[in-house]
């Protein structure tokens, strides 16, 4: 008795009956669907580490004290210019003793170039005053006690406790982090607090302080504000925004 061979026809049939259920669980990555959009942060956290392995935070510093500093500095100014300005800085200043007794005048003339010096002169010698008075001339690793700083908003709460302390109490959310946060349909708000609210709903608290740099250096580098390399990136299949 002959066997009879499976039809080609219906075994093609079954085969692509599976590849498109396999294809319907799959999410699409530029999709609106919360399944999506989980998708999709999580294929960015993969690509971005794989892409930028040496990300870090780009403001120079040795300790807690120089960092919130800098951080303060950075507002409204590039990252370089404040490399730039605090060796000079803390070579004057190295303690948070030392810019408590600070003249506003000598300090505004240092930090000048990185633009409202006389409103940062102020705020960082208040906040040196601060550190001095009561937390022993330390900087605290609480988001609490940070933001109560002098100068000090959330966002540089969290650059400081990530950055300095390894901390993960919340992410920094910057222009890039804004930007970036919305091009790849991470968020649809417009407020810092609000995207920082999404973010951490998407991704390993393990990871907040790491993609706020990953963000940022794709930001500077490729998802640039006015000239962005689609071309280039490797979020290309998963950006909503995308041009190809």
């Amino acid at each position: 008795m002959t066997s009879r061979k499976p039809s080609t026809r219906r075994a093609t049939s079954r085969t692509k009956g599976k590849a498109a259920t396999r294809a319907a669980k799959q999410p699409n990555l530029r999709g609106r669907s919360r399944a999506s959009i989980e998708a999709r942060a999580k294929e960015v956290l993969r690509l971005l580490k794989a892409e930028y392995p040496e990300a870090h935070c780009a403001l120079e510093h040795a300790n807690a004290y120089q960092l919130l500093v800098a951080t303060i500095l950075s507002a409204q100014c590039t990252d370089a210019r404040v490399n730039m300005v605090t060796p000079i800085l803390f070579s004057r200043y190295p303690t948070a003793g030392a810019l408590a007794a600070a003249a506003q005048e000598d300090l505004e003339e240092i930090i000048r170039s990185t633009g409202f010096f006389r409103s940062k002169s102020k705020n960082l010698i208040a906040m040196a005053q601060v550190l001095v008075a009561e937390h022993e001339g330390e900087v605290p690793e609480t988001m609490v006690a940070l933001h109560a700083l002098p100068g000090v908003g959330r966002k540089t709460a969290n650059v400081v406790l990530g950055n300095a302390f390894g901390i993960n109490e919340g992410i920094v959310v910057d222009t890039h982090v804004t930007r970036l946060t919305r091009l790849l349909g991470l968020s649809k708000q417009k407020d810092a607090l609000k995207i920082e609210r999404d973010l951490v709903e998407l991704f390993p608290r393990k990871d907040w302080a790491l993609l706020a740099h990953l963000l940022i250096w794709h930001g500077r580098q490729v998802c640039i504000a006015r000239r962005p390399r689609c071309e280039a990136c490797v979020l290309a299949h998963a950006c909503p925004s995308s041009r190809f």
